[in-house]
């Protein structure tokens, strides 16, 4: 029992860092508006972020009431969610983004969403 917590608590110390050095080289190098990404178990979530006032400017997520009508699977409703947010950021002026993929990996879910939002046409 006692390895099991050992090796949950590396783990989560490992994504925390990770998600920490992402965030710290955005904010360093870009002056763009962030696109977070976070996913549950059961949702996907995305917010196009202006970090200098604080504000959320556009989001997206399984919860919406559009996406949650269609039964759809994890993939396909990743490629709603990042379709969905690049239209609304692109309705609001925004083209260009940095993308912050916090703790996760750039592979799965949150590749199939970035690659979406890049299809519908926002840049990062």
């Amino acid at each position: 029992m006692n390895l099991f917590l050992e090796k949950k608590e590396r783990k989560n110390k490992i994504m925390k860092t990770r998600a920490e050095k992402i965030r710290y080289k955005l904010k360093k190098i870009s002056d763009r508006m962030r696109l977070s990404v976070f996913k549950s178990n059961s949702h996907i979530y995305a917010q196009i972020i202006d970090d200098k006032k604080g504000f959320t400017l556009a989001s997206s997520s399984s919860l919406d009431n559009k996406i949650k009508e269609k039964k759809l699977n994890r993939k396909e409703l990743a490629e709603k969610i990042g379709s969905e947010i690049a239209k609304k950021s692109i309705s609001k002026g925004i083209k260009e983004v940095a993308f912050d993929r916090g703790k996760y990996r750039y592979h799965g879910l949150i590749k199939i969403l970035a690659e979406a939002a890049r299809k519908e046409g926002l840049n990062f």
